[in-house]
This record gives structure tokens, C-alpha cells and sequence, in this order.
């Protein structure tokens, strides 16, 4: 048990490295280079409160839940069914290895999030996006980035 504590640690360590806290500016201008800005029928102002409340823009967010799954990176993705870690049983519906979605390249967090948008369930997939941005006003999340 002890040293299996310790290489989760060594992971983390590794992957906190390697991680990046964006500025929402910062973060609105990658968005919308990855073609998020309307993707889904969501604004990037949606996409900019949504990861706000799911990591704080940090890319090596993680959330581990009760039942032992976890959500991990900038969208905080949840393992249980679109990506695959050692914790949980996954479908792994984008095909990906979890501890991906924490370095600060997050092309790949931008390719799982537009499948998991593309679902019926669209952005209510996130219970942070539902609780705080969903049918609010958002400009201002957007607001002074010089888009």
C-alpha cells in the first residue's frame, strides 16, 4: 500500500511539472484556435465558465470520487467513461490514457471534450457548468480578451 502512495506521488509530481495554470484570456484565445468558440452550439464564454469551475484553468486538476473514479485536467473528464486509469473501470469513449488530459498541451482535452459535447447530454455533462453558468450570462467571461 505504502509504495503504491509513493508512485502516485512520483506520477503527480511528474505530471504537476509539466502542468499549466492558463489565464482566462490566455485560455479564450487557445479555445477559440481549437474551434471551441460556438462548437456544440456553445459559446467560448460557456467553455471558459466551464473549466473555471471544473479546475481553475489549471491543466493538472484532478478530482478523485466516491465510487473511486476521477475527473481529470483542464475539463475535468471524467475516467468512468472517456478516458482510462488505474483507478476505475472506464468505456474510454476518446480512446485516451487519463493522465494525457493533465499536461499543458490540451489539444487532446479539446478533441475528448467535443465528442462528450456532441452527446445528447451536451455541456450538462458537467455538473459545474449545469450549477454555475448554464442559462446565465456569460460575457463577461470573455470580456477585455481582444478576441
Amino acid at each position: 500500500m505504502r509504495s503504491s502512495l509513493l508512485l502516485l506521488l512520483l506520477a503527480l509530481l511528474t505530471t504537476v511539472t509539466k502542468a499549466k495554470v492558463f489565464s482566462r484570456c490566455e485560455l479564450a484565445h487557445l479555445l477559440q484556435e481549437e474551434g471551441l468558440n460556438g462548437y456544440g452550439g456553445y459559446s467560448l464564454a460557456n467553455w471558459l465558465c466551464m473549466a473555471f469551475y471544473g479546475s481553475t484553468f489549471n491543466t493538472a486538476a484532478q478530482n478523485i470520487k466516491a465510487d473511486g473514479s476521477a475527473d481529470y485536467g483542464i475539463f475535468q473528464i471524467s475516467s468512468q467513461q472517456w478516458c482510462t486509469d488505474d483507478r476505475s473501470p472506464s468505456d474510454n469513449r476518446c480512446r485516451m490514457a487519463c493522465r494525457d488530459l493533465l499536461s499543458s498541451n490540451i489539444t487532446d482535452d479539446v478533441i475528448c471534450a467535443k465528442r462528450i459535447v456532441r452527446n445528447p447530454q451536451g455541456m450538462d455533462a458537467w455538473e459545474g457548468w449545469t450549477m454555475h453558468c448554464k442559462g446565465r450570462d456569460l460575457s463577461e467571461w470573455v470580456e477585455g480578451c481582444d478576441l
